[in-house]
C-alpha cells in the first residue's frame, strides 16, 4: 500500500499509462496503452486500487478535455489536469514519444513540479463553449462581409460613403447590378451568407443572455458590466475564460495569468524587459484590451450604464467609479509622455485587471 503516481499522455484514440512509486527512489514502469473510454480508464483505475493504493492521476489540458478528470474523481481518486506550457522541459532532451511523455507526466507529478488548472464544473463549461460558439460566428461574419467586399473590389464597386454595414451601406448592396447572370448569383449568394452567419450570431447572443440568470457566475458578470467598458457579452466572455476570481490571491496573480505583465530576462547586472507574456486565455485578455480604449475618454457614466450600475452594491459601484478617475487620467498620463498607444491600452488592461479582481472579491458566484 502507499501512493501511486499515475502520469497518462492522453490522445483521442488511445492513452499511454506510466506509474511512479512513491519516494524519491520509488520505481518508475509503463504500464502500457489503454484505449480511451470510460471502460477501459475505469478498469485501469479499479486494476490499479486493487491492493488499497492511493491513486494519484495527472494528464495535460488538451482536446479531450475533462472528461477523465470527472470520471476519476467521480470514482475517488486524485486527478490533476496540468497546464502544458508550464512543464518542466529538458533543454537537450530531443526524443518525444508517448511513452517517454506519460513517464516524464508520474515522475514531475510525484516531485509536485506540475502546475495544475482550473476545471471548471459542466455548466460552467456548457457556458464557455457557447461563448466560444458565439466567437466562431462572430468570425464567420466577418469573413463572410470581407469576401463580399472582396468580390465588389474586382468590379469596381466602392462604397464612396462612409463607413460599411450601415442601413445607409446595406441600401447601396440592394442598389447593386451586375451585367452577367453569373456574377449577380454569386453577390445574392455572398449576402446570403452575411445574413445566415448574422442570425447565427444574433441567435447565440440571445441563448446567452437567456441562460446568464441561472448561471452560478451571472452575479459576477453583472457585477462587472459595472466597470467601464465592459458590456453583457465582453463580461460574460470574460468569465467564462477565466472562471471563479475568488481563487486568485491578489490582483498581480490575476494580471499574471491573463498574460498582461511583461516578460524579463535577466542576469546578474543585465535587467531585460520585453512584450506582455500573453500567457493564459487570449479572449480573456482581449476583452480587457478593448475595454481600456474606452478610458481615454473624460470619466463619466453614459446613460446606459447608470441602468446597471443603479442594481449594483455600492461596493461594487465604488470600485467602478474609482476605476475610471484612476484609468482616465493614466491613460492621458502615460500618452502624454510619448508612450505608443498600444503600449498605454495594455498597461490600462493591466490595471483594469486589478480592480476586476477587487470587484470579484466583493461578489461571490451563487450556488450552482
Amino acid at each position: 500500500m502507499g501512493t501511486l503516481y499515475i502520469g497518462l499522455d492522453v490522445h483521442k484514440a488511445s492513452i499511454a499509462v506510466s506509474i511512479a512509486e512513491e519516494g524519491r527512489e520509488g520505481a518508475i514502469r509503463f504500464l502500457g496503452q489503454i484505449p480511451n473510454t470510460p471502460t477501459d480508464v475505469g478498469k485501469l483505475a479499479r486494476r490499479l486500487a486493487k491492493d488499497g493504493s492511493q491513486l494519484e492521476f495527472c494528464y495535460e489540458a488538451g482536446g479531450c478535455g475533462y472528461v477523465i478528470y470527472r470520471q476519476l474523481t467521480d470514482l475517488g481518486h486524485g486527478c490533476m489536469v496540468v497546464a502544458p506550457s508550464l512543464i518542466p522541459r529538458k533543454a537537450g532532451d530531443r526524443v518525444k514519444t508517448d511513452r517517454r511523455d506519460s513517464q516524464k507526466l508520474a515522475i514531475l507529478h510525484r516531485s509536485g513540479d506540475l502546475t495544475r488548472v482550473w476545471v471548471p464544473d459542466p455548466v460552467h463549461e456548457a457556458m464557455r463553449d457557447l461563448v466560444r460558439a458565439r466567437l466562431a460566428a462572430v468570425g464567420a461574419l466577418m469573413r463572410a462581409r470581407q469576401q463580399l467586399l472582396s468580390f465588389l473590389l474586382r468590379h469596381g464597386r466602392i462604397y464612396p460613403k462612409g463607413k460599411p454595414w450601415t442601413q445607409r451601406h446595406r441600401v447601396w448592396l440592394a442598389e447593386q447590378v451586375f451585367e452577367q447572370p453569373v456574377h449577380q448569383i454569386v453577390f445574392q449568394d455572398y449576402v446570403e451568407a452575411i445574413f445566415t452567419a448574422q442570425d447565427r450570431r444574433d441567435q447565440l447572443v440571445a441563448r446567452i443572455e437567456a441562460l446568464l440568470p441561472t448561471w452560478s457566475m451571472g452575479p459576477v458578470v453583472q457585477a462587472l458590466r459595472g466597470l467601464r467598458g465592459l458590456e453583457m457579452i465582453s463580461a460574460v466572455t470574460f468569465v467564462a475564460g477565466i472562471g471563479d476570481l475568488g481563487r486568485f490571491e491578489s490582483p498581480s496573480q490575476l494580471m499574471a495569468y491573463l498574460g498582461l505583465v511583461p516578460s524579463e530576462r535577466s542576469s546578474g547586472d543585465h535587467v531585460y524587459r520585453g512584450g506582455i507574456t500573453k500567457t493564459g486565455n487570449s479572449e480573456a485578455r482581449r476583452m480587457l484590451v478593448e475595454a481600456a480604449w474606452s478610458y481615454r475618454y473624460p470619466p463619466r457614466v453614459a446613460g446606459e450604464k447608470v441602468e446597471v450600475l443603479v442594481r449594483l452594491p455600492k461596493p461594487v459601484r465604488d470600485i467602478a467609479w474609482k476605476a475610471q478617475v484612476r484609468l482616465c487620467e493614466r491613460f492621458h498620463k502615460l500618452s502624454r509622455s510619448g508612450k505608443r498607444p498600444t503600449v498605454v491600452v495594455t498597461a490600462i488592461a493591466r490595471e483594469l485587471a486589478g480592480f476586476v479582481w477587487a470587484i470579484g472579491q466583493q461578489v461571490k458566484p451563487a450556488a450552482p
